[in-house]
């Protein structure tokens, strides 16, 4: 299992990207502290996770998927929530 970031650019203000949230959520176990970033731990490719994203936005939003697994990390000003759920995944 590896994780990894999803950040998007939605640019349709008032758009409802519910959609796309709920689609995020069923991926894997899912961090969400920022505006427009999520990480998830998730079985899946980052191809894999585009291609299941990609019908939830418009076509002039962007999408990043990136794998972070085993790559060093720091944070500041998180919860102690979401900071265990960044030292655990």
């Amino acid at each position: 299992m590896g994780t990894l970031l999803i950040g998007y650019d939605l640019d349709k203000p008032g758009q409802n990207y519910e959609s796309l949230f709920v689609a995020i959520k069923t991926l894997g176990e899912w961090w969400h502290y920022l505006d427009s970033t999520w990480l998830v731990a998730t079985n899946r490719t980052v191809t894999q996770v585009r291609d299941v994203l990609r019908p939830h936005i418009d076509v002039n939003d962007r999408l990043l998927v990136y794998d972070v697994s085993g790559r060093a990390s720091a944070w500041a000003g998180f919860d102690t929530k979401g900071a265990q759920w960044l030292r655990t995944h």
